[in-house]
């Protein structure tokens, strides 16, 4: 691992275990005290979960199936899951404050029925072997060489499926001085990328995987692609 990945891996964690967490929770909370364009980023984010679990319901025996949320952040896809009576689930985030509040709102639900296990841990150094492993909104903190080679990681862990989500590259997106304008607040101080879909599309079909379907959720402020993609 390079230096620079390094500083950059420690500031997105420093950030999430911080203000990063704080404003984040509320986003993916009901909390009525966020702006205008947090609102918006809720409404997108909401979306790409509700699409993803729409391809899990029709998953043959879905509950039978191992899952993993690979940066989990506080549950938004988790706490779904576990709603449609999925019994193995692995919960992962880099940061442990996102963990504990993932931990606390499953609890607070009556929802930790079943082989719940959940780590603090990089996307990178992620273990196991499951039948679905998805990863939502995540990949914005990784460069595109960077984010093929976690692509593949994941490949690597699923038996089944493998579904991510990332702000796709467009030009109209690169013309824009600031890729954090697109983020909620001035103090946002980790790096934001967005990613070409072909790259992402040919890193899993490296690793014997293809497209079932593709989506693209916006909503102002909002911008992510999302894959679903079949082991072959």
């Amino acid at each position: 691992m390079t230096s620079n990945k390094i500083i950059e891996k420690s500031e997105v964690r420093e950030y999430f275990n911080g203000t990063g967490f704080e404003r984040w929770n509320k986003i993916y909370s009901k909390s009525d005290e966020i702006n205008t364009v947090q609102k918006n980023i809720r409404k997108g984010h909401q979306k790409t979960v509700d699409d993803v679990v729409s391809y899990i319901k029709n998953y043959p025996e879905l509950t039978k199936k191992s899952y993993c949320d690979a940066g989990c952040g506080v549950g938004s896809l988790s706490i779904p899951l576990l709603r449609l009576g999925i019994k193995e689930l692995q919960v992962s985030d880099i940061s442990s404050e996102m963990i504990k509040e993932t931990k606390k709102r499953i609890n607070e639900l009556g929802l930790n029925q079943g082989k719940i296990k959940y780590e603090v841990c990089d996307l990178e150094k992620l273990k196991g072997l499951f039948d679905v492993v998805v990863c939502l909104d995540v990949f914005i903190h990784y460069p595109q060489p960077v984010a093929e080679e976690m692509v593949q990681h994941l490949c690597d862990l699923s038996k089944e499926k493998l579904i991510v989500s990332f702000a796709p590259y467009t030009p109209v997106l690169a013309v824009l001085k600031n890729i954090g304008k697109l983020f909620p607040g001035p103090s946002k101080t980790t790096r934001a990328y967005t990613l070409k879909e072909k790259g992402i599309i040919n890193a899993a079909k490296e690793k014997g995987f293809k497209v079932v379907k593709k989506k693209l959720n916006q909503a102002p402020f909002y911008f992510s692609k999302l894959i679903e993609f079949e082991k072959i």
